[in-house]
């Protein structure tokens, strides 16, 4: 309410956000950052937004139109080969989930040793889901601090997205910028087929741009209706393959839209993080960093892992088992040139077996403790 002039103009904020982000993907693009109209977008926002508080806003339907641009690029790879790829993929899908969650699991423990944090809230603190449906759960779990949940997930995502792109053009990896990352390894194949193909489908009519795009908005507002987990990636990204698997081949996004893309997810993440609401802001971010860190190197150990047991690079496999989001993996791996559809099968995977496998652990794991099986047993009915 304290606000005037300018700043009472939603329309004010939102291109104030929007030139802070064009400024911030500018000087990481210039300093040779990685990803830098992500990267870029998402600190200067951070920064400017906790600097001049209530000047900034970023409207959820501008993150979704990027969303559905990194959708879009991923259902590309998603050819039949891939497809069959991904199936024969589905017992080590399953397996490092497994071994993501108990990486989880074991880095909960130790934060609720080190602090007075309660393990619930640790826990919920650490598992990689999408943001949404894991502040649902913390609001439907009792005794949850719900602060500590939002700001140690907001951490973890940002973390991922700084940390990851640092990692891959890192010397571990070898990789340079835009090197295909697919090299050696035939389960990438698909991927690669499927950005050339559409390449050269992009000197055709408009018409068949204009075709996936209402398919990939279609999608994406049905994905929501029903429910969908991130629905404006995943809906894009299922429009687009049956598209493709019909016979019709999707033209590959010039470079400017990709970059949009970045920027508007980018401004988006930026925005999530408010230090001012933290109760012991010292204590909580330490916690917070600290744990996102053993995430990161604990899904840098599982990449090393799969990558040995499967035949794919160590970039996708570190982008399909980083503990980040679909859309932040996708945007990487596509600038990187990985496996767009083996990062994209084991990010999917990972989310619907936290979206409908971890929920119900978790609340059993909850309602099994001493002196509390009773109560929470009458609270559910």
């Amino acid at each position: 309410m304290g606000k005037t002039g300018y700043a009472d103009s939603r329309f004010f904020r939102i291109m104030i956000t929007l030139v802070t982000s064009v400024f911030g993907g500018l000087v990481f693009k210039l300093l040779h950052i990685p990803i830098p109209w992500m990267l870029g977008a998402m600190i200067a926002v951070l920064i400017g937004s906790n600097v001049w508080k209530g000047y900034y806003e970023w409207p959820g339907q501008i993150r979704n139109a990027g969303m559905i641009i990194v959708g879009y690029t991923i259902g590309l790879s998603m050819t039949a080969a891939a497809l069959r790829e991904m199936g024969r993929q589905l017992p080590m899908m399953l397996l490092m989930a497994i071994l993501l969650m108990t990486v989880c699991s074991g880095i909960a423990w130790s934060v609720s040793r080190l602090s007075d944090t309660d393990f619930k809230t640790a826990l919920l603190g650490s598992v990689p889901g999408g943001l949404n449906q894991i502040l649902i759960l913390a609001e439907e779990t009792d005794g949850v601090d719900i602060t500590v949940v939002t700001v140690t997930q907001v951490i973890r995502l940002m973390m991922i997205v700084l940390c990851i792109p640092l990692l891959i053009f890192s010397p571990i990896f070898h990789q340079t910028h835009g090197t295909a990352a697919m090299v050696g390894s035939a389960a990438t194949a698909p991927a690669a087929t499927a950005v050339t193909a559409g390449s050269v489908a992009w000197n055709g009519s408009l018409w068949t741009l204009c075709v996936f795009a209402l398919v990939s908005v279609a999608c994406a507002w049905a994905g929501g209706k029903i429910k969908l987990p991130t629905a404006f990636l995943l809906g894009p990204v299922i429009g687009t393959a049956a598209l493709q698997m019909g016979g019709l081949p999707g033209p590959a996004l010039p470079a400017v839209m990709t970059d949009a893309a970045q920027l508007m997810v980018g401004a988006y993440v930026g925005l999530l993080l408010k230090p001012q609401q933290l109760p012991n802001k010292l204590r909580t971010l330490s916690l917070a960093i600290g744990s996102g860190l053993l995430l990161v190197l604990g899904a840098l150990g599982l990449a090393a892992l799969l990558s040995l047991l499967q035949p794919i690079t160590k970039p996708t496999a570190l982008l399909s088992l980083a503990p980040g989001g679909m859309d932040q993996m996708g945007i990487i791996a596509n600038e990187i040139h990985a496996d767009l559809s083996m990062v994209a099968g084991y990010q999917l995977f990972r989310n619907f077996f936290i979206l409908f496998a971890v929920p119900p652990l978790i609340r059993m794991l909850f309602k099994i403790k001493p002196g509390r099986v009773m109560k929470q047993g009458m609270r559910s009915r």
